[in-house]
């Protein structure tokens, strides 16, 4: 019983700070009027600068331990093969339905279709964090809700700009 108790509890927190970055990112995205293009990169640049540092120095060590480099090189290189692979299937749906190169709705979709997807693996991070120490979930729950907050910026941006 107290493990499914540890369970609710691990799966609770996931979905609050998952949500919660992100909520605040869309509100704040939405109320502010007219961010120039510097900003949203900074933003942009802020998100990608903290995942990255979150890979390097959390996951990929952990992915090392919990198994082995050629497992956790597999997983990398399935991520990078399926973005793409995303990336190719819009750019050809978008170019073919529009008629011209739109980049700003190619890159919403394939960023709306990436953040869908990497929201699974945040939850397995959090989770597996939480597997290994309380301390190491909690820090990755705060890291990664940190990090949604600029994603809903720039989601909450791009479909307010594309919806009018």
């Amino acid at each position: 019983m107290e493990q499914i108790e540890q369970i609710l509890k691990t799966t609770l927190i996931g979905l609050f700070f998952g949500t919660f970055g992100t909520t605040i990112g869309g509100i704040i995205g939405v109320n502010v009027k007219n961010p120039s293009n510097k900003i949203l990169g900074f933003i942009l640049s802020f998100a990608s600068g903290l995942m990255t540092a979150i890979i390097c120095f959390d996951l990929i060590p952990e992915a090392f331990e919990l198994s082995s480099l050629y497992v956790s090189m597999l997983g990398i290189v399935i991520g990078i093969i399926l973005m793409i692979a995303c990336d190719l299937f819009v750019t050809s749906k978008v170019n073919n339905k529009t008629g011209n190169k739109n980049s700003l709705l190619r890159t919403g979709i394939v960023v709306g279709i990436g953040l869908a997807l990497h929201n699974f693996p945040e939850g397995l991070a959090i989770g597996s964090g939480f597997g290994a120490s309380v301390t190491l979930g909690l820090s990755l729950a705060i890291a990664i809700c940190l990090h949604d907050v600029p994603e809903g910026i720039f989601q909450s941006r791009h479909w307010w700009k594309c919806a009018w």
